[in-house]
């Protein structure tokens, strides 16, 4: 079996099963000898910015010399990418090898859970000290939670998505991604609204968990080269990550930080600053090029187009920009573009790879009778090309609006 067949037989399950819950993974995980009961972990859970809180923390930890795996998910190009142990992905071999043992464990479970069994399986191989774990979806009943207490439960920036599955507000779904923290770990969560902050509070309470909430950062300096800020007089840091609310996501990294030195793990400043700095996070507000500038970013709903809104206009001030977008119809679209279409100079549209995409002919037809100029393209590859015509040297294209597109572009553009 090579590594892409056994990718093709863990996609052949159904993503979401028709009882959630978590016996099927718990069945699974038992058969399998209980690898998550062998590992210590960092949970991390939330609407947006768990990716790049994960990869930012599991840096800072490969930094201080833990051997550590990273588990996350949607992956850009090849599914490998989910599984990675200081920054590598899985190999082909160890790949075929972990999934035929899953694959002979495995009854009825869904993909996303024999996925987790593989993560879990592959960390233990790899004799991890700690695993970064970012759940797939909400918290409480998502098959991650089947780890014991973690070392720090940490959640995110908490917005509306998933509703028909997670509940219709902010307040429910933080409940859900509040379902991670478990007695006997400490909490972490990123500085929000005052609705989720109580119920994730209270939530501890509960539990006898201590909670840390993050402060506002103190921004420096912001270019293509990177951030560098403050945090609660502290610092200076710098992140090479960009996008203003990747400072506050590093600040949710320097608290959790912070629960894993209480809790005895040796993290030095210096392995704390070298991780923060060399941590990469691929199709999220990517610089992919200069002259012209390529950006890339796979935010998909409304609440990080805004923030991607924000984080280019404060790049680039007073400049017009050339996008290349593609969305999915099940989305709310009209909110995402309605915060591009102030920024653009021209569109060129795309159909995402998915069943549930939005046509690139739909998409321009609505972004012309909203003023904007658009052009429908066949593939990512034409309308990679035809941004990249239109753009001066002094220009910037971005390419956003799905993560179906994101890897396809990268893969173009000679990143993987």
């Amino acid at each position: 079996m090579t590594g892409q067949e056994a990718a093709d037989l863990v996609h052949q399950r159904a993503w979401v099963g028709q009882r959630p819950g978590l016996d099927r993974i718990r069945r699974l995980l038992g058969r399998l000898g209980d690898p998550q009961e062998k590992l210590k972990f960092v949970h991390i859970a939330g609407s947006n910015g768990k990716g790049s809180t994960a990869a930012m923390l599991a840096s800072v930890l490969t930094a201080a010399g833990l051997k550590t795996g990273l588990y996350t998910s949607p992956h850009l190009w090849r599914f490998h990418e989910r599984f990675q142990v200081d920054g590598v992905p899985i190999s082909d071999a160890g790949l075929a090898d972990i999934t035929a043992q899953v694959l002979e464990a495995a009854e009825d479970e869904t993909e996303f859970e024999l996925m987790t069994a593989l993560g879990m399986v592959c960390f233990l191989r790899s004799g991890c000290d700690i695993v970064v774990l970012e759940t797939g979806l909400g918290g409480r009943l998502d098959s991650t939670n089947i780890i014991p207490a973690p070392e720090a439960a940490v959640v995110t920036n908490v917005g509306l998505e998933h509703t028909e599955l997670l509940g219709d507000t902010a307040e429910q779904i933080a409940a859900e991604k509040a379902g991670i923290i478990k007695p006997g770990c400490e909490a972490v969560l990123y500085g929000q609204s005052q609705g989720v902050r109580a119920v994730v509070e209270d939530v501890c309470r509960r539990l006898e968990v201590p909670l840390t909430v993050t402060a506002p950062p103190r921004m420096l300096s912001a270019g293509p080269e990177g951030q560098t800020f403050t945090y609660l007089g502290a610092g200076p840091y710098h992140i090479s990550l960009l996008g203003e609310y990747q400072v506050s996501n590093a600040a949710v990294v320097l608290e959790t930080v912070n629960v894993l030195r209480r809790r005895g793990w040796a993290i030095s400043e210096d392995a704390l600053n070298r991780g923060l700095s060399q941590a990469r996070w691929p199709g999220r507000m990517e610089l992919a090029r200069r002259s012209p500038d390529v950006l890339l970013d796979g935010g998909h709903n409304p609440q990080c187009m805004e923030a991607l809104a924000r984080s280019l206009q404060a790049l680039y001030p007073g400049k017009k920009l050339i996008f290349l977008t593609g969305v999915l119809a099940d989305k709310n679209w009209t909110a995402m573009m309605e915060q591009l279409l102030p920024l653009a100079k021209e569109f060129y549209t795309i159909t995402p790879d998915s069943p549930r995409a939005k046509s690139a002919a739909d998409l321009a037809a609505w972004l012309e009778s909203r003023g904007g100029r658009a052009v429908p393209c066949e593939t990512v590859r034409d309308g990679l090309d035809q941004a990249l015509a239109a753009a001066g040297p002094q220009d910037a294209v971005c390419a956003c609006g799905s993560l179906y597109m994101i890897g396809e572009a990268r893969r173009l553009l000679g990143l993987c």
